[in-house]
């Protein structure tokens, strides 16, 4: 016997050995997966229950269980779960008076990052009422295109966002839409008051009678992406979404006993389902801060004792280049969540601020596939596992760069990329992993579903990404596809911006896209124009345009004006060799200019500001 327990001991030590030296990711991929699968038993769980178990009502749950503990800190106060249920009763009674909303009606915020974001929103969910989650760097056509495509009745905005209002206050009243300003009072005609009602009005629980048709498969709210079509998208998110995303926090290794650090917008997926919904599905504490500030974030994270933080790879870039100190691996961070940072930057980081678990992840807000990095391994995005596979299909297919389309063959199906083979991510519509689309923008919706990829009659989402896979199983993304770039964290889409550009009265037409500068994240904007007959080229005007109708992230901040534009054969506009040609003054004849925010105009593009810009030396 002792023989036979010898032998097994053996054999299980070298079956150990060898799963170390040949599968070193093993023990990592097994508790993912089991994770993963306890997380599904629970959504499988959701979707089944009656009355519907929604994340308001995790929410309900945690101020029952734990009423007296911090659920927001914000600007050196603290506000408990109990409280901010009584708040969101007050904002829900409030609302229900004066805008006689009811459950199905969407409802508009245009919020910063504030506590008053999450109880009007928990109050708007408390009447089944979804909310549209409004970006507050958006202005005129834009912010009137995002109000109407969601069909909401209602606007709630915040007083330091009353200019914007007011610009397209005119449409709003003529749609018959009622706006609702959170401050106690407004002179201002067509604009009501809110906050004075919210104080006045009773802090009693809501019935859940009000919201007892809501189910899983419900619209819970509108998150904004941008696209092809130029203006932003509303993806529509279910309430099974919001448990999907909810659960990235979970499947991260957070615990109730955490502090997570929101500084990332709340009308973004990751700061509202990741962070917030995600801290509310694990009943944790949330920091939230208005706004992302490198010279005050380990301040924060050590006066809060923060232990999960949120990123985007422009963060923390923003954080490596803060100048060194002494003290900087002196806080309690131990898990970073977020997408989009450079390898090196990711190295960078780890060494100057400590052992922190990065858990970079790939997604998309309208998607039905995406992956997270939970080992740890630099420079990927995600990890292939049977699992995640087969719950969730999903397949690299070759990708025309040159004509943006899949490559098919003399069947007219897709073909798959070989592995260590840039392709187009493609995820599976089925009913475990559905695509919703967008609110208001059927044909929006139907470009992003491709039909007969792998066989005749399949339909797969279109991620509009290119991806890799290598031979370790590891995802890394590789670059975007069609008309949207990214920059600061944000997508900007190619169309709008030449839109609002050829509205100015010297500009004939633009040609839209990103490039490269060494050292930051993602892609610049820079913009290919041609001149009306007669015209030259008018920089304060131009300038002015581009400050009035697009936010920061969005404006062209190189120009390159050309005799005419290159077109393909289908009258597009070919980007490629632009993006190729950077915006190098020595490499470019063509006239080039740079949007100069000091001097309030585009100046000519010098050898001398390129090479500032190359340096790093100055500021973009």
């Amino acid at each position: 016997m002792s023989v036979w327990l010898s032998a097994a001991a053996g054999l299980a030590i070298l079956a150990f050995a060898y799963i170390r030296a040949f599968c070193p990711y093993f023990s990592d991929d097994c508790a993912y997966m089991l994770r993963s699968l306890k997380l599904g038993i629970r959504l499988t769980k959701y979707r089944k229950s009656k009355p519907f178990y929604s994340i308001l009502d995790c929410f309900l749950d945690a101020v029952k269980r734990q009423p007296t503990k911090t659920f927001i800190l914000f600007e050196g106060r603290s506000f408990s779960y109990g409280e901010a249920d009584l708040q969101s009763n007050k904002v829900a009674r409030a609302l229900q008076a004066e805008a006689r909303l009811k459950e199905g009606d969407t409802v508009a915020l245009f919020l910063p990052n504030e506590p008053s974001f999450v109880w009007t929103w928990l109050g708007l969910a408390k009447l089944g009422c979804p909310a549209a989650l409004l970006n507050f760097n958006i202005r005129s056509k834009s912010l009137l295109h995002c109000f109407s495509c969601c069909g909401a009745k209602v606007l709630i905005a915040a007083p330091e966002l009353l200019d914007a209002v007011e610009e397209v206050l005119p449409t709003l009243r003529d749609q018959g839409i009622r706006v609702f300003l959170l401050s106690d009072r407004c002179s201002v005609e067509g604009i009501t008051a809110l906050s004075d009602k919210i104080a006045e009005a009773s802090d009693r629980p809501l019935p859940p009678e009000l919201r007892a048709n809501i189910h899983i498969r419900s619209t819970a709210l509108y998150i904004y992406t941008s696209g092809t079509t130029g203006l932003p998208k509303a993806a529509v998110v279910t309430h099974e979404r919001v448990w999907a995303a909810s659960f990235v926090q979970a499947s991260s290794g957070t615990t109730a006993d955490d502090i997570f650090y929101i500084n990332l917008p709340l009308y973004h997926s990751a700061g509202f389902l990741i962070g917030m919904a995600g801290g509310i599905e694990r009943g944790l504490t949330l920091v939230l801060r208005k706004k992302f500030s490198a010279s005050q974030f380990w301040d924060d994270c050590r006066k809060y004792n923060v232990t999960v933080m949120q990123y985007i790879g422009e963060t923390l870039r923003y954080l490596c280049n803060m100048p060194k100190k002494e003290n900087e691996k002196n806080h309690k961070v131990r898990i970073a969540i977020g997408n989009g940072v450079r390898s090196d930057v990711w190295s960078e980081f780890l060494n100057r601020f400590g052992d922190i678990k990065v858990r970079e992840l790939y997604a998309a807000t309208e998607g039905n596939i995406g992956f997270i990095n939970y080992t740890s391994k630099i420079g990927a995005v995600g990890r292939i596992n049977l699992l995640h596979q087969l719950f969730f299909p999903y397949t690299l297919i070759k990708f025309d760069i040159e004509k943006e389309e899949p490559v098919r063959n003399s069947e007219g199906l897709c073909i798959k990329a070989e592995t260590g083979e840039t392709g187009l991510l493609v995820g599976k519509i089925t009913r475990r992993s559905p695509f919703i689309g967008y609110a208001g923008n059927k044909q929006q919706t139907e470009k992003k579903r491709l039909y007969d990829v792998l066989k005749k009659g399949d339909l797969y989402f279109n991620t509009g990404d290119l991806l890799r896979f290598d031979h370790e199983k590891f995802v890394y993304f590789q670059d975007r596809v069609g008309d949207t770039f990214r920059w600061k964290g944000e997508n900007v889409a190619t169309s709008e911006v030449a839109d609002i550009l050829t509205l100015a009265a010297c500009i004939l037409e633009a040609n839209v896209y990103g490039v490269k500068v060494e050292g930051h994240e993602g892609r610049i904007g820079m913009a290919a124009v041609t001149l009306k007959e007669g015209e030259t080229f008018d920089s304060a005007a131009v300038y002015k345009q581009v400050v009035s109708y697009l936010p920061a992230y969005a404006r062209p901040r190189f120009l390159r004006v050309q005799p005419s534009l290159e077109m393909t054969g289908t009258f597009k506009m070919r980007k490629v060799k632009l993006v190729e040609d950077g915006f190098n003054p020595a490499l470019i004849s063509d006239p080039l200019y740079f949007l100069d925010p000091d001097q309030k105009t585009y100046v000519p593009l010098t050898e001398e500001i390129h090479g500032a810009i190359a340096a790093g030396k100055m500021k973009l």
